[in-house]
């Protein structure tokens, strides 16, 4: 049985303050999903597809895949013996289209898949990271292997793998079948509780994608007590947040950039040649480009030939040499952007330092306090 979908009235909540902090363990195999590693193409030049404006926002998991236990069982299918993989206790589905799905496909799989075997009277409204995989928010960390919902009641207990989250009053929405909070307020309860570079992960594929609005944002984190654990995470997420960020791996690099000091660069930068376009770049600062080599847009398409992926790489190796008669160019992956320093360093080769003064915004002003 699916979380009740009966309406649930905001309720008054705890303080705010007794929101709790987490620590948080970073996933080194994290990676954009759904790609085809070419690396040895061409002499393992990277590929790039189309003017780098970003992959469309992954389709939704289908609760509609999973599959109890039982019903299986009843059907005279045998799961442990078959090609299902095992979501969770008493839970599978087709392995062939687990394959298919990405990280946050998976972890919605396991929100859904627990869903199912709850029999509450009361609905339960899916929080922080359950509710950021049900409506399709990227993570930069791994994980978790529980399903947090939101609660108004300190007294509510939990589980291994359903535990309460203590928040303020809020109005659930519905998504695929099951309560959630809203977009704007999801993405403030990451940032209060989890990494920045999550937070700031999830807000820029919100915006970007048209899940919430900017206004929504600063809403939501308004609605934060001013001396509330977070709040000020809270708000640099807001005020960091872009809908140019094309990719997870943007966002950690932006957030790298913030926290050394480096000068906030243009995004999706359009540089020109005597031939015109010469290529949209990730980031941009005066002379210099900055490249992050995602995998999402380092791909073939699936089945295309030798002489197709051969096409695609001479094309991108054209565009490089074009980017680089008009500005320095510093490249690095996701490993990289994962190590501050390394990133620092790629980035002072081509010529951007740290500076006094980056004009991010005027951190520790009304603005965000």
């Amino acid at each position: 049985m699916s979380f009740s979908l009966a309406h649930v009235a905001p309720a008054p909540c705890a303080s705010e303050n007794d929101v709790p902090r987490r620590n948080l363990q970073f996933s080194r195999g994290w990676e954009p999903a759904g790609a085809v590693d070419i690396s040895e193409v061409g002499g393992g030049i990277p590929v790039r597809l189309g003017p780098m404006l970003g992959a469309a926002a992954p389709l939704p998991f289908d609760p509609g895949t999973l599959r109890p236990a039982s019903d299986l069982r009843r059907s005279g299918i045998e799961p442990s013996r078959g090609a299902w993989h095992h979501v969770r206790r008493g839970v599978w589905m087709d392995a062939g289209v687990w394959a298919t799905l990405d990280s946050t496909q998976k972890h919605a799989a396991f929100v859904h898949a627990t869903a199912l075997l709850r029999r509450l009277e009361e609905p339960v409204v899916c929080a922080v990271e359950a509710a950021a995989a049900v409506w399709g928010l990227p993570r930069i960390e791994a994980w978790p292997a529980f399903v947090r919902h939101h609660v108004c009641d300190r007294r509510v207990r939990g589980s291994a793998l359903l535990r309460p989250f203590l928040g303020a009053e809020v109005e659930p929405v519905e998504r695929q079948g099951l309560l959630v909070t809203p977009v704007a307020r999801t993405i403030v309860d990451l940032a209060r509780t989890g990494s920045l570079f999550t937070a700031v992960a999830a807000a820029d594929h919100a915006l970007r994608h048209e899940l919430c609005a900017a206004e929504d944002l600063a809403a939501e984190v308004s609605s934060v007590p001013a001396r509330a654990p977070g709040r000020v995470r809270a708000a640099v997420v807001r005020d960091l947040a872009d809908p140019l960020s094309m990719s997870p791996g943007e966002s950690l690099s932006r957030v790298q950039m913030f926290r050394l000091n480096l000068p906030r660069p243009e995004l999706q930068h359009a540089v020109h040649d005597d031939e015109g376009l010469a290529g949209t770049v990730d980031f941009w600062w005066e002379g210099v480009v900055g490249e992050f080599d995602g995998k999402t847009k380092y791909r073939v398409p699936a089945g295309a030939s030798a002489e197709e992926a051969a096409e695609i790489v001479w094309r991108e190796k054209k565009r490089e040499d074009r980017l680089r008669r008009k500005a320095a160019v510093g490249r690095w992956t996701y490993r990289e952007a994962m190590q501050p320093q390394v990133l620092a360093q790629v980035l002072a080769q081509a010529g951007v330092t740290a500076v006094a003064r980056p004009r991010w915004f005027d951190v520790g002003s009304g603005n965000v306090a």
